[in-house]
């Protein structure tokens, strides 16, 4: 069944809805509020990145980790945040085709990412806390490497599939009900049937479920095993928990953006739907940084000594 020929539309630009109705009203209130969260998203994961790369008794498995994580999430934000810092001063919100199309590669590419460098620091937890002794073996600068090239690329490649696909799809109308693109509100404006587009969305989802999963898994090993010996129970404590909290915190995020994009009710307030959307690309960034940071003494102290030194320079 073909829509008439004049439904189909050559879409040179995407018109965002998500500051319409009562929203707009407060726009300088939230440009000053967009600005502060991600002006701290910046320093925050800047200020643990430099204390990562400068301090050489940080160049370890769980560090670099931690410190890709910080990358990712300043690489995710910058999709988001500028531009939406720029709608809240314009008139009108708009963005170019091949605009939302990076969006939508950028925003959900960091996501992806997301659970992959959170799997693999589980990955290194369960190692460092079950099998000592082989740490060192097992975690080498090569497989190290190859865990952070695989967190990386995988997504990349999963997200190039997912936009590409949306690229070839004849588009009937040029209006996006968020505060930016993403990929599902694309597939609402498809003229035809995007159930292939669907299927390799839900496998996309699926792959990344089971990385959650393989996540959980691996802490309840990791909890047994504390259970047995006061040692690792407190290692478990000072180095899993804000691991863990890092992954639920995510999780829910994105649950709750993929949930109501799919089964969410129209009815609902636009500042509701506002926050449940951008919350993945506020929360987990701002957040993540500062709870690691807190929580691991040695980057805590190793941040604080840089901090001194740096002072020191400035005053002599």
């Amino acid at each position: 069944c073909f829509p008439p020929l004049e439904v189909v539309i050559d879409v040179c630009l995407f018109t965002l809805s998500g500051l319409k109705d009562t929203t707009a009203k407060y726009r300088i209130t939230l440009f000053s509020l967009t600005l502060c969260c991600y002006s701290v998203i910046l320093l925050v994961n800047v200020a643990l990145i430099l204390t990562i790369v400068l301090d050489k008794k940080l160049h370890k498995p769980m560090y670099i980790f931690l410190c890709t994580l910080c990358l990712n999430s300043l690489y995710g934000t910058a999709a988001f945040h500028p531009k939406f810092l720029y709608d809240l001063l314009s008139n009108t919100q708009v963005i170019s085709y091949s605009g939302c199309l990076l969006q939508v590669f950028v925003i959900y590419s960091y996501a992806s990412t997301d659970f992959s460098i959170l799997s693999v620091m589980a990955y290194d937890r369960y190692v460092a806390i079950c099998r000592p002794l082989e740490y060192h073996a097992i975690m080498t600068q090569q497989r190290v490497a190859l865990l952070v090239t695989f967190s990386r690329i995988v997504p990349m490649i999963c997200q190039t599939l997912v936009v590409i696909m949306s690229f070839k799809l004849t588009l009937c109308g040029s209006h996006v009900e968020k505060l930016y693109c993403d990929n599902w509100s694309i597939l609402l404006l498809s003229c035809y049937s995007t159930t292939p587009n669907n299927i390799v969305g839900y496998c996309v989802i699926l792959f990344y479920s089971f990385h959650a999963v393989f996540v959980m898994l691996s802490y309840m090993q990791l909890i047994k095993f504390s259970l047995k010996y006061k040692d690792c129970k407190k290692k478990f404590l000072q180095t899993c928990v804000p691991h863990l909290f890092s992954l639920i915190n995510l999780t829910v995020a994105l649950l709750f953006d993929l949930m109501y994009a799919r089964y969410g009710s129209r009815s609902m307030m636009q500042s509701v739907k506002n926050f449940l959307a951008i919350q993945f690309l506020i929360i987990p960034p701002l957040f993540n940084p500062i709870v690691y940071g807190l929580n691991l003494t040695q980057v805590r102290n190793s941040f604080l000594r840089l901090c001194k030194h740096k002072k020191q320079h400035l005053v002599g």
